[in-house]
């Protein structure tokens, strides 16, 4: 779970303009973060499987948001992962 403080340091990290909550890049910045939080408890709950259903459908979430932006501007695509150290 994301704090207040947490999310709208991302907001302000990733914000295309001000008050920018909805941009792809603070969608995908969000998700990743809960990503990777939810990854460290599955480490150490590892038979909590309906954390992993929730983790597979953020990873599905993140992914599809990704596909959407590299079909639109392959430059934001490669600033967003390289960013948030994503692959490729």
């Amino acid at each position: 779970m994301l704090t207040k403080q947490e999310k709208s340091q991302i907001i302000d990290d990733f914000e295309t303009h001000g008050g920018d909550t909805g941009s792809p890049e603070v969608q995908v910045a969000m998700l990743t973060q809960r990503i990777n939080s939810l990854t460290d408890h599955l480490r150490v709950h590892r038979k909590d499987h309906s954390s992993r259903r929730g983790l597979l459908k953020m990873v599905g979430a993140r992914a599809a948001l990704l596909k959407y932006v590299g079909g639109k501007d392959v430059k934001r695509y490669q600033q967003i992962i390289s960013r948030l150290g994503l692959r490729k």
